[in-house]
C-alpha cells in the first residue's frame, strides 16, 4: 500500500503538470527517465527519491517545498471550506479551469473574476 506522503506528492506532481501544459513524456524527457515512472509517481506508486523531486521540481519551476503544500498530519480530516474540496487540486476540471482563466487577458479577467463573485453571492 502506497504511503499517504507518497500519493500526496504523486499528486503535487500532477497538478502541476497539467498546470504548465506539459505531458508525461515531456516531464520525463526533461527529467531523463521513461514515462511509465512518472505514471508511477504521480499514483504513489513508486516512491520518488530526493535527487529526483529536485529535477521534476525544476523542470516543472516550483521549490521542491511545493510538493508538500497542503499535506496533512496524520490524523487530520481533509473537510470542505466554504463549499470548496480540501483537494481542488484533485480535480482536472478546477485545473482545467484555472488554466483557462489564465489565459484571458489580465483586464477581461479582472472583469470575469467580478462577475463570478456576484454569482457566487446570488447562489
Amino acid at each position: 500500500m502506497a504511503h499517504p506522503v507518497d500519493v500526496h506528492v504523486g499528486k503535487r506532481i500532477r497538478h502541476r503538470r497539467w498546470l504548465v501544459g506539459m505531458t508525461q513524456q515531456q516531464l520525463a524527457e526533461r527529467v531523463g527517465i521513461k514515462f511509465q515512472q512518472i505514471q508511477k509517481y504521480e499514483t504513489g506508486a513508486n516512491r520518488v527519491s530526493a535527487s529526483r523531486l529536485w529535477d521534476i521540481a525544476d523542470s516543472l519551476d516550483v521549490p521542491v517545498s511545493f510538493f508538500f503544500e497542503g499535506i496533512e498530519p496524520a490524523g487530520e480530516s481533509t473537510e470542505k471550506v466554504d463549499n470548496v474540496p480540501a483537494d481542488i487540486l484533485g480535480d482536472k476540471e478546477a485545473l482545467d479551469l484555472v488554466r483557462s482563466y489564465y489565459a484571458i487577458p489580465e483586464n477581461q479577467r479582472r472583469r470575469l473574476f467580478e462577475l463570478a463573485r456576484v454569482l457566487s453571492d446570488v447562489a
